[in-house]
């Protein structure tokens, strides 16, 4: 297999505070000679574990990139035993665009994985981290919410995976980050998703759903802050013991969790967020947008649980998913 051509500009085993890039080359029509450069963050203090943290898999995701801004200029060497790499922005062209994929070849980073070192932009920077950084990891953190087309309520995440230890290692990473709700998630496609080749590859791994809408607020970042000082200090990283509050425990044990549209058009929400639901009680109603004088068509949970995500633009097509509902536990 060639060489990924990502060079990091600092060093990434060398004790110390190194701020740098992961430079990529990248010959475009106004840099012939161009280069994609992510920013990153080595902080390296002796022996110990090593820490990936990552924001801005999709661009349009924006907890994790100021949680871990703040990181990167907050943390000392002298409050680190061991190394955190930290990634503000994992895909870095889809982050500067706001969107969810990359501007430059429309690259879904959370689905690229294992990635090709000769393939699209977003391609080699999947394979540098699949073959480069994640192999110097022992605990993963990795920040999700809603971007632009969902909402959630604030949670951090861990799945079912065959290997029970791994997965009872990642469900107390989970609630060491201690968000309002900690969930066993469920993906509807987990097909080249950087939390597969995470696990795949053994790593402890932590993933968040921390709100939605394209945006952050206070209180959202606030979680993510707290979260992934939690997790460094659960991970022997940072000394202390995690600042722990009550987090209430979610499961999304089937499909029956999603609601999917059939119809295009205008979405009433029955529910908010957080609210509890019964099996068959309406969620959402779709509003015909192209005329008056007919009716909505109702959508309802297949189970009973709390609304954890929904849709939410204004408007609707028919495949988008309009609700989750998990099991409180």
């Amino acid at each position: 297999m060639p060489a990924n051509p990502i060079a990091p500009s600092i060093p990434l085993d060398a004790d110390g505070e190194h701020h740098g890039f992961l430079r990529l080359p990248y010959s475009r029509d106004d840099s012939a000679w161009g280069s994609v450069m992510i920013p990153i963050t080595v902080i390296r203090n002796g022996d110990g574990p090593t820490a990936l943290l990552t924001g801005a898999n999709h661009g349009d995701e924006y907890e994790g990139p100021v949680a871990l801004m703040d990181l990167a200029q907050s943390l000392n060497v002298s409050d680190v035993t061991g190394r955190v790499i930290i990634v503000p922005a994992f895909n870095y062209p889809a982050f500067r665009a706001g969107s969810r994929t990359s501007p430059i070849d429309r690259g879904n980073m959370n689905r690229s994985f294992p990635g090709k070192p000769n393939g699209t932009v977003t391609e080699k920077i999947a394979d540098y981290f699949n073959r480069v950084l994640l192999p110097e990891a022992d605990i993963v953190v990795d920040f999700h919410s809603g971007g632009k087309t969902l909402d959630f309520v604030p949670f951090a995440s861990a799945h079912v995976l065959d290997n029970k230890e791994q997965q009872a290692a990642c469900v107390a990473a989970v609630e060491a980050f201690n968000a309002p709700y900690s969930m066993m998630m469920l993906e509807i496609d987990n097909v080249g998703m950087y939390d597969t080749a995470v696990e795949d590859q053994g790593k402890v791994f932590v993933t968040t759903e921390l709100g939605g809408g394209g945006t952050a607020s206070s209180h959202s970042i606030a979680i993510a802050k707290k979260g992934i000082r939690n997790v460094l200090k659960h991970a022997g990283i940072l000394k202390g013991e995690p600042e722990l509050s009550p987090t209430v425990m979610l499961d999304m044990p089937d499909g029956d969790c999603f609601v999917f549209s059939e119809d295009d058009g205008l979405i009433e929400p029955v529910v908010d967020l957080g609210d509890t639901v019964a099996e068959g009680d309406v969620v959402a109603r779709v509003w015909p947008a192209d005329r008056t004088g007919r009716s909505p068509v109702d959508y309802r949970a297949k189970r009973s649980g709390i609304l954890a995500s929904r849709h939410f633009p204004g408007l609707v097509k028919s495949g988008d998913c309009v609700a989750v509902v998990a099991v409180v536990f």
